[in-house]
């Protein structure tokens, strides 16, 4: 006598579980609705000059510590100034993946020559 009622209870649950938004099928619905830019925001904070900025303004740029920041700086002294973001895939350390979390925050203004 159990058993039917337990079916019943099963069959209910599973029945409100898929229609309720709060369930699993409502979370990926919500999901697939968010447009794009809410799923992956870019990197919020200041921009960064990467031609006159020092290893600690460069290590505020998500997924760069004080090694890759030096190996930047250690570039541009040997190299000269980066025109443009793809520049920095020369950097030992800098791949795509990193370019584009941190390529909204970059700037290139070449360095005020000394007097």
């Amino acid at each position: 006598m159990i058993r039917p009622l337990r079916c019943a209870l099963l069959v209910l649950f599973l029945l409100t579980w898929s229609l309720a938004p709060s369930g699993a099928a409502g979370i990926a619905r919500a999901a697939e609705a968010a447009p794009p830019a809410a799923r992956s925001a870019p990197a919020a904070g200041p921009a960064v000059n990467v031609n006159t900025a020092g290893v600690q303004e460069l290590t505020t740029l998500p997924g760069i510590g004080p090694a890759l920041a030096g190996r930047i700086v250690e570039h541009r002294k040997q190299n000269g100034p980066f025109r443009r973001s793809e520049d920095l895939l020369a950097v030992r350390g800098v791949g795509p993946k990193l370019l584009a979390k941190i390529k909204d925050r970059l700037t290139f203004d070449a360095p005020a020559a000394p007097r």
